[in-house]
């Protein structure tokens, strides 16, 4: 059985799927968008569980407020507004080191640092000088679609001491870029833990330096919750684009990339229904295009799909705790923070708690065997102190607890391990109440979870790590460039450039590169 056809059909709602469509649709494409859940969003959508709502992944949005996205498809008017605390990020530390806020005004977080780690100011005031032009120029970068001449263009641009920079921190590993301006494990390991730490590679691995550009692209763009949760994002981009005549199919999972005489025809669902369409956009794992979806390979692409097949990405390493609170809690980290943050405004802010660097170490040896480090890299939150959409029915609050590192391979399974409990009394031991008056109920998302209910193969999240060097000069042009040897085939998603988290570039770009390929308006300067 045939539904009617499309011009493009874009597999996967997740937010950059959904954006490429956006995009598409407003260009005047026949586009339509295909999903294997009842409902779009993918990772960066927020779910109604447990009398309450709870985003899937951790609700701080930054990279895609650096972007001209949520201008140029106008989202504002579908829904989307933001809401933003005083702080962007708390940082803390297992061994109870002094915690220190983050700010999106450099004074203020340097403010913090003169009287909490004064030792390490001058080395961040140095950081900044270095690092800001380089934080804007890839920011700029990620906002031009790839090719040579586009990207030089913009390269020459900045400062020539910038372009070099970006160069050289793209090859170096994050220990050396940051170990360069400060002696302070403290000051370091913010930054591994919500950079290698959530890539899952170690800190010390070449090609990690441009998570030296955390701080800085902060302090450009800043960071914010959408009213209601992460989803209003996704479900703001749906709406305009089925106000742009745009269709979303769900409950659609797909089992093939129909080609016909090696050229892109359109996708067979598991259900038996083949959607017809000459252009395909992949908005999810690229392994599982090539490998998984196939139904022949042209001789062109035979090399391609050989490649995907000996790739393994690895497995998933995030889990996550979603629990309903009585109230919010007091963390003991709080009263150390007073002069710069109220004890409510602690638990609204995401705080990472990071172990030592040696600990860090230890946890990526514990990983190969399927072991969860007893002091584990975390990301939390109180959302709904920020914003009351996100409160139970009963009026109660929710508290989010990524915990990072925890192997998909876990011995035993997931299913019967006591480790999410063991990280729920963590939580308790950071705060000053009781966790049993606290916690109302809760629940756990593991790597088996999120393979079982998102798609995510061994609960891997896939992302882009290569460098701007790769996207300038079209190195693995399905990932830089979005085209595949195959006709009619593109790929977009968080293992495309720039990359993973609530970013949506790669939406942006790839639907520029197939509406210029499809003789459509484009968006593209």
């Amino acid at each position: 059985m045939a539904d009617g056809a499309s011009d493009v059909i874009v597999v996967g709602a997740g937010h950059n799927g959904l954006i490429c469509a956006a995009y598409l649709a407003r260009a005047g494409i026949d586009t339509t968008v295909v999903e294997a859940r009842s409902t779009v969003g993918g990772c960066a959508s927020t779910v109604d569980e447990l009398g309450a709502r709870f985003n899937i992944c951790n609700c701080d949005h930054t990279m895609i407020r650096a972007m001209p996205i949520i201008d140029e498809l106008d989202l504002g008017s579908h829904g989307l507004t933001y809401l933003e605390s005083d702080a962007s990020f708390v940082h803390t530390f297992h061994d109870g080191s002094p915690p220190w806020p983050f700010f999106h005004e450099p004074e203020q977080t340097i403010a913090a640092l003169a009287a909490l780690y004064p030792s390490q100011v001058a080395g961040y005031r140095r950081y900044l000088v270095d690092a800001m032009p380089v934080a804007s120029l890839m920011l700029e970068m990620a906002a031009t679609v790839p090719g040579f001449s586009a990207m030089t263009r913009t390269a020459l641009r900045s400062r020539p001491v910038a372009w070099r920079r970006l160069l050289a921190w793209s090859k170096a590993s994050l220990l050396d870029v940051l170990g360069h301006y400060f002696d302070d494990w403290r000051l370091i390991m913010p930054a591994v833990t919500t950079g290698p730490t959530v890539w899952g590679v170690p800190p010390s691995t070449p090609g990690t330096g441009l998570a030296g550009l955390l701080y800085a692209t902060r302090h450009l763009a800043k960071t914010g919750r959408p009213a209601g949760g992460s989803g209003m994002l996704t479900d703001a981009v749906a709406s305009t684009f089925r106000a742009a005549g745009g269709r979303v199919v769900t409950d659609a999972r797909v089992d093939r990339i129909v080609l016909r005489d090696g050229v892109t025809s359109g996708v067979r669902l598991t259900d038996g229904r083949m959607l017809n369409a000459p252009t395909v956009v992949a908005a999810c794992d690229p392994k599982r295009v090539f490998v998984d979806w196939l139904d022949e390979v042209p001789s062109k692409a035979a090399a391609l799909v050989e490649s995907w097949r000996a790739n393994d990405p690895g497995e998933g390493y995030e889990a996550k705790i979603d629990a309903v609170l009585s109230r919010p809690p007091h963390y003991l980290a709080a009263d150390a923070l007073n002069p710069w943050l109220e004890a409510d405004q602690v638990a609204t802010v995401t705080t990472a708690v990071s172990p030592t660097l040696e600990g860090c170490r230890e946890a990526h040896e514990l990983r190969r065997s399927g072991l969860v480090h007893p002091t584990p890299s975390i990301l939390m939150n109180v959302p709904s102190v920020l914003d009351p959409a996100m409160r139970s029915v009963d009026g109660n609050h929710v508290l989010s607890l990524e915990v990072l590192f925890t192997p998909y391979s876990h011995p035993g399974g997931w299913k019967t391990s006591t480790e999410p409990r063991r990280w729920l009394d963590l939580w308790g031991s950071m705060i000053q109440e009781d966790l049993d008056d606290l916690v109302v109920d809760w629940r756990v998302m593991t790597p088996e979870d999120y393979d079982e209910q998102f798609s995510m193969r061994r609960g891997h999240t896939p992302s882009y790590a290569g460098s701007p060097l790769a996207a300038l000069f079209g190195r693995q042009p399905e990932l830089t460039r979005y085209t595949t040897p195959i006709d009619g085939l593109y790929l977009c998603g968080a293992g495309t450039f720039p990359g993973a988290g609530v970013f949506g570039a790669s939406g942006r770009n790839a639907a520029a590169t197939v509406s210029r390929h499809l003789g459509g308006a484009s968006h593209a300067a």
